[in-house]
């Protein structure tokens, strides 16, 4: 192999003047952007005095727990415990995982290597489907739900979000890169439909897996509409409708805009710290995916 010389190594590795631009405009833009993050903390740290400063401060000056420790007396007064709140959160946004994720992987997986009547069809209006916001089928959901009888139960608030069709697209992408001989040599040793899933397929998507997960737990964490529509037992909602409703008479209630505040950040710092383990993996599945 011809070593290449040290002076031409050094122009190969050395770092131009548009580099340079470019690197501090993208460092520029992301400090941009995680302005709102770091808002969302710091007013959550701040005391009382310093919410209704004027001029308005960005930052804390004297952060403090205190807006936290009054969220936490607010909730002593509720009739349910805000912890069966949570464990209701954590059940939910569990099984929608595991189950959505494995759902919406199957069906990429059938529209992917497999040839039935159909296909084209069924995979148009999965991406027709995306169009549809959410309040437009609220009817025939609540229909459905009341119709299976699961109303007042765990299935109310997992259903309605355990087949997204955008994980099932961000799926299909996913398996088409994977080389139809290999799937063709694990037939040919005598493996099933459900071992081809479960010991390649599967294990080959976890990118895709991973950000499923995320995609999954945000619309299942933050989802209101379940609890709201297809929940009257108070013992079966989730987080999210209890802070809702605890934080929807302080709009206007200068001395709870504190607690406002840290309910906020109690919503968001989950999905944070989800997308924090798990974001190698979603740039991962955004690179080998196709998505723009």
């Amino acid at each position: 192999m011809a070593m290449i010389p040290f002076r031409r190594r050094r122009r190969l590795h050395r770092t131009t003047a548009f580099q340079w631009v470019l690197t501090a405009l993208l460092t520029l833009l992301a400090v941009f952007m995680l302005l709102p993050m770091v808002y969302l903390f710091n007013h959550a740290l701040k005391p009382y005095h310093e919410l209704f400063l004027y001029p308005p401060t960005f930052l804390a000056r004297q952060p403090t727990l205190d807006n936290f420790y009054d969220l936490l007396l607010v909730t002593k007064t509720a009739i349910v415990p805000v912890s069966r709140y949570i464990f209701n959160g954590v059940i939910v946004s569990l099984a929608t995982i595991i189950l959505g994720a494995l759902l919406c992987a199957m069906c990429a997986y059938a529209l992917s290597k497999h040839q039935f009547i159909g296909k084209k069809w069924m995979f148009s209006v999965i991406i027709v489907s995306l169009m549809f916001a959410p309040e437009t089928v609220q009817i025939p959901r609540y229909y459905v739900i009341s119709t299976l009888g699961i109303m007042n139960t765990y299935w109310a608030h997992i259903l309605p979000v355990i087949a997204l069709p955008v994980i099932v697209f961000l799926f299909k992408q996913f398996i088409d890169l994977l080389p139809d001989e290999l799937l063709e040599a694990a037939r040919m040793e005598g493996a099933s439909e459900f071992v081809l899933f479960g010991r390649i397929i599967l294990p080959l998507c976890m990118p895709a897996v991973a950000t499923a997960g995320i995609l999954l737990f945000q619309s299942s964490w933050g989802n209101m509409e379940a609890s709201t529509l297809y929940i009257e037992d108070e013992t079966m909602k989730t987080l999210p409708f209890y802070v809702s409703s605890m934080t929807s008479g302080l709009a206007n209630n200068v001395a709870r805009q504190g607690v406002a505040a840290a309910a906020g950040l109690l919503m968001f710092v989950p999905s944070f710290v989800l997308f924090l383990f798990l974001q190698r993996k979603v740039i991962s599945t955004m690179a080998h995916s196709g998505l723009k």
